[in-house]
């Protein structure tokens, strides 16, 4: 089973750019009972592979139409990881109730904000860059923060700031959004481990169960039109935060 449900997130992770993190800390709580700590932990065994595995695929498909600017990846991730490792520290340290709420609560009002933003059109017409790529520092900081507490943060911020103030699309977005934790799911898989919040046995069949289906994934997230991929990514991100509440 763990290696079934592995591959059907790793599909989720790979259509979405968020290395399938977001989905297997809710399953983990609900299906194994864990703690959001160890569901949080263990979840990283499987994003640590898949991450990588879909960033490298969103660079791979997105070469044959707009590259990757790699000036942006790399200073998200060199920023994400200064601010990972403080807040993966603070995550193993608080209350494991507090942190599933908050959980919740910061994907609810992503994922509304984002639907609000397609409602009003704000980045519909237009790919104009506001700011130039070296600002996407700032970014990488914020991402790698949210990353470190909540283990999947990062992935889910940086596409709607990347599109709406770097003018990149979509896809794109989520490519660079991989690069940003990419180096910041191996700090923080490290931490929770010294902090024996993983599940090692049920982590490693979930990551080869997604290395199966990234791919797959990552090839449909590029043929989606460019709203509908944007829309599918608010309503994963409110139906997981209530999934958590209701836990």
């Amino acid at each position: 089973m763990d290696f079934g449900l592995g591959a059907a997130i790793g599909a989720f992770g790979g259509l979405f750019g968020v290395g399938g993190g977001v989905i297997a800390v809710p399953v983990l709580g609900l299906l194994y009972g864990l703690d959001q700590q160890h569901a949080q932990g263990t979840a990283m065994v499987m994003v640590a592979p898949n991450v990588l595995l879909g960033l490298g695929r969103y660079r791979q498909v997105g070469a044959k139409k707009v590259p990757m600017d790699d000036r942006m990846a790399l200073t998200l991730a060199a920023c994400a990881v200064v601010s990972t490792v403080p807040f993966a520290i603070l995550a193993t340290r608080v209350s494991s109730g507090t942190l599933r709420i908050a959980f919740a609560c910061f994907l609810f009002a992503l994922g509304l904000f984002l639907a609000w933003r397609l409602l009003q059109h704000a980045q519909a017409h237009t790919r104009e860059p506001k700011y130039a790529w070296g600002w996407s520092s700032l970014v990488g900081v914020i991402g790698g923060a949210l990353s470190g507490i909540f283990g999947v943060g990062g992935a889910m911020i940086a596409p709607p700031l990347l599109t709406g103030l770097f003018g990149v699309s979509q896809a794109q977005a989520q490519g660079l959004a991989l690069a940003l934790v990419a180096p910041g799911t191996v700090v923080s898989l490290i931490t929770y481990a010294a902090a024996r919040d993983v599940v090692w046995t049920a982590g490693i069949a979930l990551a080869l169960g997604g290395l199966t289906s990234v791919s797959a994934g990552v090839a449909l997230a590029h043929r989606l039109p460019e709203r509908t991929l944007r829309w599918l990514f608010c309503g994963l991100l409110v139906a997981t935060a209530l999934v958590l509440v209701l836990r």
